[in-house]
């Protein structure tokens, strides 16, 4: 596992949070209370879910848990780390896994 350290509390800086917004998924942006924000859309609810549950495992192994919410075939996603109040790596790390898993759940 990742030793996130550092990471964990120390917030993105402006540049390091236009950096990680270059590399994510177009889709993600910052929204107005200051969370990484990405929407997705699936087939159907099954198919929703099971890209939630890759999800949770690996928010899990990060200790990282995203805000999400779930209406049939739409999953809503508010990525923030609360301990730090803003955004941090960490953020962008569970980010990433979820345009990983995005990916492969289309």
């Amino acid at each position: 596992m990742t030793d996130w350290g550092m990471t964990r509390t120390n917030l993105l800086s402006a540049d390091d949070l236009e950096d990680a917004l270059i590399l994510l998924h177009s889709d993600w942006s910052v929204s107005s209370e200051g969370t990484l924000h990405r929407e997705l859309r699936f087939a159907d609810f099954a198919a929703a879910f099971g890209f939630m549950s890759e999800i949770a495992i690996v928010a899990e192994k990060l200790d990282h848990h995203p805000e999400w919410s779930n209406v049939y075939s739409t999953v809503k996603i508010d990525l923030t780390t609360h301990d730090a109040g803003g955004l941090t790596q960490l953020d962008v790390a569970l980010a990433t896994a979820v345009d990983a898993a995005a990916l492969g759940s289309r």
